[in-house]
């Protein structure tokens, strides 16, 4: 028994918006983030889809890497959390898994099994100012090198690092860590890869050889001053419930848990089968917009687990009508700022609707 909540996913923007990455780094290698269930996408089917468009995929564990390769996936795939035991390693060599080494005891594991390491494919992260997964600017040099005295090890070691404010663009911090990355990198002759989404849509000279964009290739925009549609990218999700009953209110009449909102008129509201249960924003306010029949309107009162109410007042709706949350006609950047938080979030939460891929 399935919930009425639904995702559809729709192919064809997920190809437009890689080739969206592709028009602004016509030179570098596009791979697409498909970590966190292709944030909501399906990791599986999204990847399905895109193959033929770009020319890898990003992971963060290695499972999530092994069910692409057991299921057909051929193109590079990049782990971002790498390995954390000798089994990972062979693992990661069996299922042709690129793994990022992002701490000193992953480079000290792989030195203590050189036996397990043949042909293991690695990728060096630095921290350049992120100050979460990466080796610190000055254990770079030798731990390169440490990678590359194991024979065993596979020569094509790539450079790698994340931005923490690429999304802000007037923050001069992240030339501060392009500046970083560059200076520990440029004598070493090896792929590098620095731009997020942000990077590859709003700074210039980050591609370098391999971009890795995520959040635009589900057609959210990255930044708080851009939107989607100003950036040519398509809504990659539409998440939708029927209206399952329509209510005649009064005047003064109170909707949901707290009675947060009242009538201010007699008039009709809508019940829509999808809430917090489904992966709605439980703290989305009234007035956060929806839309049905192509018809915008808003919720009203409390999310609950299972349904939201809608305003009907001058709304052409029927029982059994598709009311859109978020998609085509009602951005998800606009639903996440509403909620207080971010695109991020609420995409891989409706990931746990039924998908429907168009």
């Amino acid at each position: 028994m399935t919930r009425l909540a639904r995702l559809r996913v729709h192919s064809k923007a997920l190809q437009h918006n890689i080739m969206v990455a592709k028009k602004h780094a016509p030179d570098a290698n596009v791979m697409v983030a498909v970590k966190a269930n292709a944030y909501g996408h399906g990791g599986l089917q999204t990847a399905k889809i895109c193959q033929n468009y770009c020319d890898g995929f990003m992971v963060a564990s290695l499972y999530e890497g092994i069910v692409l390769r057991q299921q057909g996936i051929i193109l590079p795939i990049l782990s971002i959390q790498g390995f954390s035991s000798a089994d990972d390693i062979k693992e990661a060599i069996q299922y042709n898994i690129r793994c990022v080494i992002h701490s000193l005891s992953q480079l000290v594991l792989l030195e203590s099994h050189p036996e397990s390491a043949s042909n293991l494919k690695i990728t060096l992260k630095i921290d350049t100012g992120m100050h979460r997964l990466g080796l610190a600017p000055e254990s770079v040099a030798s731990s390169y090198q440490r990678i590359k005295s194991l024979v065993s090890v596979n020569s094509s070691v790539w450079l790698m690092s994340h931005l923490a404010c690429a999304d802000e663009l007037e923050n001069d911090y992240t030339r501060q860590q392009q500046d970083c990355f560059n200076q520990l990198t440029e004598s070493i002759d090896a792929s590098k890869s620095l731009a997020n989404s942000a990077a590859i849509l709003g700074w210039e000279n980050m591609q370098y050889d391999w971009v890795r964009p995520g959040i635009m290739i589900y057609g959210s925009s990255p930044f708080a001053t851009h939107s989607a549609i100003e950036l040519g990218l398509q809504a990659a999700m539409t998440f939708e419930a029927p209206l399952i009953t329509i209510q005649q209110l009064n005047k003064g009449d109170a909707i949901g848990y707290g009675q947060t909102w009242q009538c201010p008129e007699d008039r009709l509201v809508g019940i829509v089968a999808c809430g917090y249960g489904d992966g709605y924003p439980r703290h989305a306010p009234s007035g956060t917009v929806v839309s049905v029949n192509q018809q915008r309107t808003q919720i009203i009162g409390r999310v609950s687990m299972d349904v939201i109410v809608i305003d009907l007042h001058n709304i052409q709706a029927e029982i059994g009508d598709w009311v859109e949350c978020w998609g085509e006609n009602i951005a998800v950047d606009d639903v996440a700022l509403s909620a207080g938080t971010i695109s991020y979030e609420l995409l891989c939460s409706a990931g746990r609707a039924v998908a429907v891929y168009e």
